[in-house]
């Protein structure tokens, strides 16, 4: 914790950049090696985006979210923290996706210490649709059904934990252009860099606009990335569907 402290009194004062180096503070006898660790780093999945934009319909859905964003990040981004934001979904179509799911979320509890699991809920009711290729146009009763909470839950801890001064830099798992107020927001009024990790070949350019740096998912990383089947030290075990 100590040499935590003084990276961070280091880098705020000198505005570090730069890959970490090992450098002196103090002159005399007061002088003693200082080890710069690289930047304490936060990281916000926004869950249902990366689940629909990048995994659904891949055999990598056991996805180790730490080992991903490893694999993505620089060296220097000293991982602290994992924000992961979902909301449970419903069994009405599929009774066994919430057991899927809660599976999968049980795993990254149990393999990830530094992950942190946040909530909205879905909202489903009813509306009127037009159905495809009818003429005259039709229209046909379905439920729709939407999550509701993350993306506001996500923009909140991005910029609560920014005014907070918990992290150096912000990474952001998303292509949700609803969240580009709140980088703009944080570039704005802490110069803090906010990195974005996109699920898709065409990110949001609302997203790209405020961002400091700008990597994108793909197959490949996807591939290395999985959690380990089952789950040392316990009985979980990759959903036999995945």
């Amino acid at each position: 914790m100590l040499t935590r402290y003084f990276y961070r009194v280091y880098s705020h004062r000198h505005k570090c950049e730069t890959t970490p180096t090992v450098s002196t503070w103090g002159a005399g006898p007061r002088k003693w090696p200082l080890l710069i660790y690289g930047k304490i780093s936060h990281l916000y999945i926004d869950g249902f985006n990366l689940y629909y934009r990048a995994v659904k319909g891949t055999a990598y859905k056991w996805l180790d979210l730490k080992k991903l964003l490893s694999h993505l990040l620089n060296p220097q981004n000293e991982i602290i923290k994992i924000k992961y934001f979902t909301a449970l979904v419903s069994g009405q179509v599929d009774p066994s996706k919430p057991i899927r799911q809660k599976t999968y979320i049980r795993a990254l509890q149990k393999y990830i210490p530094e992950l942190e699991v946040y909530y909205g809920h879905f909202l489903s009711h009813e509306i009127d649709a037009p159905l495809a290729n009818t003429s005259p146009l039709r229209f046909a009763r379905v439920i729709k059904i939407e999550e509701k909470g993350s993306d506001v839950n996500l923009a909140v801890h991005l910029l609560n934990d920014a005014w907070r001064d918990d992290y150096d830099c912000a990474v952001v798992v998303s292509n949700d252009s609803d969240l580009a107020e709140a980088f703009r927001l944080i570039r704005a009024q802490t110069k803090k860099p906010i990195g974005l990790i996109t699920p898709v070949n065409d990110p949001s350019k609302e997203l790209m606009k405020h961002s400091t740096f700008i990597k994108r998912i793909r197959q490949g990383v996807l591939s290395v990335s999985q959690l380990p089947n089952p789950i040392p030290g316990t009985t979980i075990c990759k959903p036999a569907e995945w």
